[in-house]
């Protein structure tokens, strides 16, 4: 089950946190993974270590909000691979702040990463997808796409849009054999966690990870590898039935 053999995944913001872990777990389970990061060099060092545990990888530099850079990078993919079975929508950013704390810089910001990225990525994709009969587009949304969380405004609105523009993708091309989903986590505990509460709440690092944990009603963040096992699921042939659809990663929150 889950074999992804001969397929070919790309995953955006695959350098580090969830996007390492879905890299490191499709590329086990057969896949030849092309890891794209703002970050070139961590997503080479991803790449190098999945080929060094025998698996088949490559990473690049890729900004998903510069069009050009997208089109370019998407195109030396599929030049290289002549296929491209699965995209994951992973990269992206956060931040702190109420509507009245959210400049219109911070807010561009998270548009252009969170929203425009997925756009871009995605219809860099689509054509490939359909020209070869189907594929799978993953995106990563949040349970703030379902529900208020306070001081998370801009990322709100960015990962709402995730989720609609998951299903108008769906419903756009399930003709075509392209299943689009999105996975909603609650708190993930990443290095990118560690570093957005350091910058955020200097000195106050251990309370607010500890506030964080306590968010969840099991008590603790999730795994970057509990979302890559969902993210196998979804991006699977045994998932076949299933697009459109957002699912829950949350310890509970949305049960309360």
């Amino acid at each position: 089950m889950f074999n992804l053999s001969g397929k070919v995944a790309v995953v955006t913001g695959g350098g580090s946190g969830i996007g390492q872990a879905i890299s490191k777990l499709f590329a086990r389970q057969g896949a030849h993974v092309e890891i794209l990061d703002i970050d070139g060099q961590a997503a080479a060092d991803t790449a190098s270590a999945i080929v060094g545990a025998g698996g088949s990888a490559v990473g690049a530099p890729c900004d998903v909000s510069d069009a050009a850079g997208v089109k370019s990078a998407f195109g030396q993919i599929v030049g290289r691979r002549r296929r491209l079975d699965v995209l994951i929508n992973n990269a992206g950013v956060a931040h702190v702040g109420n509507i009245e704390r959210t400049s219109e810089d911070e807010f561009d910001r998270l548009y252009r990463v969170n929203v425009k990225g997925v756009f871009l990525c995605s219809q860099a994709v689509v054509p490939t997808m359909v020209g070869q009969g189907g594929g799978v587009i993953l995106n990563m949304a949040s349970i703030v796409s379902f529900i208020g969380v306070a001081d998370r405004f801009a990322y709100a609105m960015s990962k709402g849009a995730v989720l609609t523009m998951t299903k108008s993708v769906a419903i756009d091309y399930v003709k075509y054999g392209v299943r689009c989903n999105c996975i909603c986590p609650a708190r993930i505990h990443t290095p990118f966690v560690d570093g957005f509460v350091k910058k955020n709440y200097p000195g106050r690092e251990d309370e607010v990870l500890q506030q964080l944990a306590e968010y969840q009603p099991m008590g603790r963040m999730g795994t970057p590898d509990e979302v890559a096992y969902l993210a196998l699921y979804l991006c699977s042939d045994e998932a076949s039935f299933v697009t459109g659809q957002a699912y829950p990663l949350d310890g509970g929150v949305l049960n309360q």
